[in-house]
């Protein structure tokens, strides 16, 4: 390893099914060093994951990074949304981990929805609409369906949190991630009592929130891993607002996010609430806000259509008539928690590489559908769109993309985002500075750019006139199949 030119810094991306570390050097943004390690997630009804198995992989994603992790003067842990950790007494879980795609609570959300005044009051007050995928639903699924572990809980946790509370010994949490709960007021930037009262949940079991630039806590004693006691630990904080830290986003910039799930978002100085649910009023990890919509069916989708052709996932061809609708997982936008796939447009001479190209629009359609509703009326609507995520290197994902948005699109050379955000995170620790100003000084969101083509709107009102006219097949719940 040559010698850095600053402190070294680690950036933790605990996503859904790995985690990874880098080793920065907090002056230049150079990753010195890297791991990754695996995790397994449940199949059938639910989507769960053992909260252990994320401990053990930063322990080997950092084993893998050699010397420079022990070297690191600070560490931060960005992580997959929303997911329910549940801890008993001594800390251990008492029982898997509910992730974010576990779409089981759908109707719990429904419900919550209709007891606190509606989409418009939950706007107002959390700036959000709960959807399956937001933790106070599946604490509600929990208390009702599993009492008795509902009540064994001592303390509750987002996937982030779990993994900074084994570094620190301190139950904390941020801004950004806590504002995926559905339990957290956007407007008063504190813990929702009336909603915590409403679904059974004692405050006392939540983790203090950190403020932005503040430090979390330092490493602890007896946690087997390479830091060194003292370490300074960051706040950390969700994976999108990571990934926003991460390419230095500034208010009114696009962003698209292909990977698992498929996110659209850009940084606003506006506290967002919107109605329809569509956009989920996020806060960022700074003192500003991330208004984003998430699709369920993304990367994952599009791989298993292609998986089903036989084809490369790159083998797309130009598309005829045809209309595929990927909600393999059920759908979070638009929200139909119990839906699966659709094909519509079939005939003798669609070819597979027609119906993988189907499957890229379908994926592509939903994301652009939010938008517009994602940024600010004053955004500049010919500005670059920035790709990121693992599909942001597939030509496939571009093209579709660039086609359908009629917008230059930008794909930022820098690669693991969350991760890279995070590190920043803990550098600014060090150096004072705000970590989206660190990751800017980095020029992490440099890369080549896409021109702008003229937007396919024959494909895109076809798309939307098959899902509205499919509504009512969509929409049927998991009981009538």
């Amino acid at each position: 390893m040559s010698a850095a030119e600053g402190p070294l810094v680690v950036g933790v991306d605990t996503s859904t099914q790995s985690t990874k570390a880098l080793v920065v050097d907090a002056a230049t943004g150079r990753v010195v060093a890297s791991g990754q390690a695996p995790h397994t997630v449940s199949s059938g009804a639910g989507r769960e994951s053992d909260p252990r198995q994320w401990w053990d992989a930063l322990g080997e994603a950092l084993a893998q990074c050699g010397d420079a992790a022990r070297e690191a003067a600070a560490v931060s842990v960005g992580g997959q949304q929303h997911g329910l950790v549940t801890l008993d007494a001594r800390g251990e879980p008492v029982r898997p981990a509910l992730l974010w795609n576990d779409v089981r609570s759908a109707p719990q959300a429904r419900r919550l929805i209709d007891d606190l005044g509606g989409a418009k009051a939950w706007a107002e007050r959390t700036g959000s609409v709960p959807s399956a995928s937001f933790t106070v639903t599946k604490w509600a699924w929990l208390a009702e369906h599993e009492p008795d572990a509902a009540r064994a809980v001592r303390a509750v946790r987002l996937p982030h949190d779990y993994l900074t509370e084994r570094l620190t010994g301190e139950g904390t949490t941020d801004r950004g991630d806590v504002s995926g709960t559905g339990w957290w007021a956007s407007g008063t930037e504190a813990y929702d009592e009336g909603i915590l009262a409403r679904v059974g949940l004692d405050p006392a079991l939540l983790p203090r929130v950190v403020r932005p630039g503040e430090v979390a806590g330092t490493v602890r004693d007896g946690h087997g891993l390479p830091f060194s006691k003292g370490t300074l630990v960051a706040a950390g904080t969700g994976d999108n607002a990571a990934a926003a830290l991460g390419l230095g986003l500034r208010p009114g910039v696009p962003v698209m996010s292909l990977g698992t799930s498929g996110t659209v978002y850009a940084v606003s100085q506006r506290r967002p609430a919107d109605p329809t649910g569509t956009v989920a009023g996020f806060a960022d990890a700074r003192g500003d806000w991330l208004p984003l919509a998430c699709t369920l069916n993304c990367t994952l989708a599009v791989d298993r259509v292609a998986a089903l052709l036989n084809l490369d996932r790159e083998a797309v061809e130009p598309g005829t008539g045809t209309t595929l609708l990927p909600f393999l997982d059920g759908e979070r936008t638009p929200n139909l928690p119990h839906s699966s796939g659709l094909l519509y447009g079939l005939r003798h001479d669609t070819t597979a590489g027609q119906l993988l190209q189907a499957a890229y629009d379908g994926a592509v359609h939903s994301l652009l559908g939010a938008l517009d509703l994602v940024l600010d009326t004053d955004a500049d609507p010919s500005a670059p769109l920035l790709l990121i995520g693992g599909g942001a290197r597939g030509a496939a994902w571009q093209q579709t993309v660039r086609r359908l948005s009629g917008r230059p699109v930008q794909i930022p050379e820098a690669r693991e985002l969350v991760a890279l955000g995070a590190a920043a995170q803990a550098a600014g620790l060090l150096t004072g500075e705000d970590a989206a100003a660190v990751a800017r000084r980095w020029n992490t969101a440099a890369g080549p750019v896409l021109e702008a083509v003229e937007r396919d709107e024959a494909t895109l009102n076809r798309i939307t006139g098959v899902l509205s006219d499919a509504a009512p097949l969509l929409e049927r719940d998991a009981t009538s199949h």
